[in-house]
């Protein structure tokens, strides 16, 4: 064990190192500094620091030592990994073809220098500090983040990558993303769409917004559009200009983005706001007297008129951006949007 222990060291980045290095001293230094810090609580986040570590450069090592993976396969949204492997499955080329999913919304909270340890930090605060996420979710966001830019990073040289991506914020800024990402890396790399695709295939009008995204389409279909796709692999001069697109964006301050005009536009974050009051209005006008609103009716109604693909959990943070803003009462306990009731004031 400590030769794997010395080899995984020796064979880490720098980077890697010093970001281990970082997080045990500030947690000595909570430890010796805070009260609400106690000693059990360090040896818990220590084990589990070492646990995640070593979890992750195994991770790398497989990535890097299967011979099988001819194909690596990336999507953003668990749904849709899992319904790519199913296909897969069917095809028979489960054992040939490997599937990464990177689990998160990248159309919401701030993504400035993402690619840096500087901006995953940023965006993981943000994260805990507006949203009303699972206590077990947020713990494992920064592993499983992490877990997934480490095998984004070991993918096999002689390996083909598909991206697969649809027409909406969170899916094209991922693309660009991680084409960053692969930047230095000669792979040929394709970009399925698979909003076009999904129209072409199946006969749906253009100006049919759906699927808003990738998780949207069932296994079949998706199988059928692994199987009749044609798309070539993008070039240098295309690659460069994703590349160039993620530097744009690594530099904004915003926590929201929209699909307009197929393209990716960076807003304010109360941008839904507006839309939000006037669906409460609406349902009160429904209603004999002004009475509560249940918190769920009112964004699933929010959700059900958008022509973007956007989760809940932010619309329930700009619902109770509003009720602090004294905007709506609230009744109920907030700890999860089945629990309380809103209406304007």
């Amino acid at each position: 064990m400590m030769d794997e222990l010395k080899r995984t060291l020796n064979h880490a980045a720098e980077e890697e190192v010093r970001s281990l290095l970082f997080q045990n001293f500030f947690r000595i230094h909570m430890l010796e500094e805070s009260d609400q810090y106690t000693e059990e609580q360090f040896v818990a986040d220590l084990k589990k620091t070492y646990h995640d570590f070593l979890n992750v450069k195994r991770d790398q090592t497989n990535i890097k030592n299967s011979t099988n993976d001819k194909v690596v396969h990336i999507l953003f949204d668990d749904s849709a990994a899992g319904s790519l492997k199913w296909a897969l499955k069917e095809m028979g080329l489960q054992d040939e073809e490997m599937v990464i999913s990177f689990s998160d919304a990248f159309s919401i909270g701030p993504i400035w220098q993402l690619h840096d340890q500087a901006g995953l930090d940023y965006r993981e605060e943000w994260l805990k500090n507006h949203l009303i996420l699972d206590d077990d979710c947020l713990d494992e966001y920064r592993h499983h983040f992490n877990r997934t830019l480490s095998m984004i990073s070991a993918i096999p040289k002689t390996a083909s990558i598909i991206i697969w991506t649809g027409e909406n914020a969170h899916e094209q800024t991922a693309l660009s993303y991680v084409l960053y990402l692969l930047r230095d890396k000669r792979n040929d790399i394709t970009a399925i769409n698979t909003t076009k695709q999904y129209k072409k295939q199946f006969n749906i009008p253009e100006r049919d917004n759906y699927p808003l995204h990738t998780g949207e389409i069932m296994s079949e279909k998706l199988q059928l559009i692994y199987e009749n796709s044609r798309t070539p692999a993008l070039s240098k001069e295309q690659r460069e200009k994703f590349e160039q697109k993620w530097q744009a964006l690594a530099d904004t301050q915003e926590a929201l983005r929209i699909w307009e005009n197929r393209d990716i536009k960076s807003v304010d974050e109360s941008y839904y706001d507006d839309l939000i009051i006037n669906k409460a209005k609406m349902l009160h006008q429904k209603q004999e007297n002004t009475e509560f609103i249940l918190s769920a009716r009112l964004i699933g109604e929010v959700i059900g008129c958008l022509d973007q693909y956007i989760n809940d959990v932010y619309v329930e943070y700009r619902v109770k951006h509003l009720i602090l803003k004294g905007v709506f009462e609230i009744k109920g306990v907030p700890k999860a949007m089945r629990f309380y009731s809103v209406k304007l004031k």
